[in-house]
């Protein structure tokens, strides 16, 4: 919640949703609005209230869409799972509503620290709810594996079947555990169940680690396991899933392998621009086809648009712009510079190989307008600085004849394995880049964001990201 704060946006929020006229023309149910008017008496203005106001006007939307024997799974920490069960509890069981609360999901971890101030924190909270009594959910695809009771020996039949014996202890009779059939036999076939399914209480699904091969390096990225159990037990193929807050794109990929269309939405072009890299590693093959099926809104596809995130008022959508400028350019393989305050002039960094040792290193200044001589004079001072072999400026307005001067002041970067020199100072309009110009780097480029494992899946959904 560190991230939300009480502002304006926060108190439009909340009085839309206590709004007598949202109440009337049933946009809020009643619940959720005496709820909200509830929170704002007992946690004051603060940040939990802002996070609970923007959770409920997506929430409802989502309800909205979603289909009669859809189901709703939210993940949270248990700092304010407490509270997002009440509101959703007034969203999807209030009077008239017909949605059921199914579960509370522990899920459960190892990985990570301590504290010893207090019990370790070792699980995370998911509510599980369903918009009506008619909903999906697979038992198979809610299933964990059954594990072998190890006491049992293994052995192999006549015909070169593995089984395992086990012998009762009131009759004596030996029975067979067939590892290939999930059956027992005495002479004869008993069916039993190969599966178990999975309580509410999920221990078998460890977070990733720093060495996990799924692991891209995205903050709160999550194990592929997880959203294979929640995807396959409520959805079957050919069904859409949504994921409101897509981050690294771990839903929708698991929604792409398990055949089912998919929507992703999120608010920063950093996540579009991770979602697009996990697919291109991933369908290399396949790509161009990919790509033609991705359907993708929000994203500047002229210069109209471009000015228009440009110019949003909201700072923190403004820094949009940027990152969709500095991850196109550079075909999503830049890390962008997050840090909050003084960015010492950078907006993102890109690596090259000079030798089997050395990176050589590239830096970006992004500017949507009002870009002069001194601009490129500071950003050759920030390159010289960040000890990057280029500088390169992605700019809104056309270069002067002095800024192509103060560019061409910097002298030229000569590869010690390659016979090319380019520019260490570079100049790149938004024009350039939405015409389809790319960064080209001596060498080869060392991506800086994991790449995923490439399949061989046959891609014929159609998504939006």
């Amino acid at each position: 919640m560190d991230t939300w704060e009480w502002g304006d946006e926060a108190v439009d929020g909340y009085t839309y949703i206590t709004d007598v006229a949202n109440l009337n023309n049933g946009k809020f149910t009643p619940q959720t609005v005496a709820l909200m008017r509830g929170l704002h008496e007992v946690l004051g203005h603060g940040a939990l209230l802002a996070y609970l106001v923007h959770m409920t006007l997506r929430v409802v939307e989502i309800h909205r869409v979603l289909k009669p024997t859809g189901c709703f799974y939210l993940h949270c920490d248990p700092t304010a799972s407490h509270y997002l069960k009440l509101l959703l509890d007034s969203i999807f069981c209030a009077k008239g509503q017909g949605g059921e609360f199914l579960n509370e999901i522990a899920w459960c971890y190892s990985i990570g620290g301590k504290s010893k101030e207090h019990f370790g924190r070792k699980h995370d909270v998911i509510l599980f709810y369903s918009k009506s009594k008619q909903y999906i959910f697979n038992k198979a695809g809610a299933s964990i594996s059954r594990k072998l009771n190890t006491h049992m020996k293994v052995g192999v039949d006549e015909n070169g079947r593995e089984f395992q014996e086990k012998t009762d202890k009131k009759s004596g009779k030996v029975y067979r555990y067939y590892l290939d059939e999930g059956k027992i036999a005495e002479d004869y076939w008993l069916d039993i169940e190969k599966v178990e399914f999975a309580d509410d209480f999920w221990s078998d699904i460890e977070t990733l680690n720093r060495e996990a091969r799924e692991r891209l390096g995205y903050p709160t990225q999550k194990p592929e396991a997880l959203l294979d159990r929640i995807i396959a037990a409520s959805s079957n193929e050919g069904d859409t899933v949504l994921d409101a807050y897509c981050g690294c794109g771990t839903t929708v990929a698991v929604a792409q392998r398990l055949k089912r269309r998919w929507i992703g939405i999120d608010i920063t072009y950093q996540s579009i621009g991770l979602i697009l890299k996990r697919f291109k590693d991933k369908y290399v093959a396949q790509w161009g086809m990919f790509e033609a099926n991705l359907l993708l809104d929000g994203v500047p596809r002229d210069i109209e648009s471009a000015l228009a995130l440009a110019n949003r008022k909201d700072d923190k959508t403004r820094k949009e712009f940027e990152k969709w400028a500095v991850l196109t350019f550079s075909d999503n393989q830049a890390r962008i510079n997050d840090k909050k305050g003084a960015d010492g002039g950078i907006d993102g960094a890109a690596f090259f190989m000079i030798d089997a040792t050395n990176n050589g290193k590239c830096v970006f200044q992004v500017k949507s307008g009002g870009a002069n001589r001194a601009t490129i004079a500071t950003l050759n001072s920030d390159r010289l600085r960040e000890k990057a072999e280029f500088g390169i400026l992605i700019t809104m307005d056309a270069p002067t004849n002095p800024m192509r001067a103060e560019a061409h002041e910097a002298g030229k970067y000569k590869h010690p394995l390659l016979s090319r020199e380019d520019d260490r100072i570079q100049i790149v309009t938004i024009a350039e880049i939405l015409a389809g110009k790319r960064l080209d780097l001596p060498m080869a480029r060392v991506d800086v964001i994991k790449s995923a494992e490439a399949v061989g899946d046959s891609v014929n959904q159609q998504s939006l990201i």
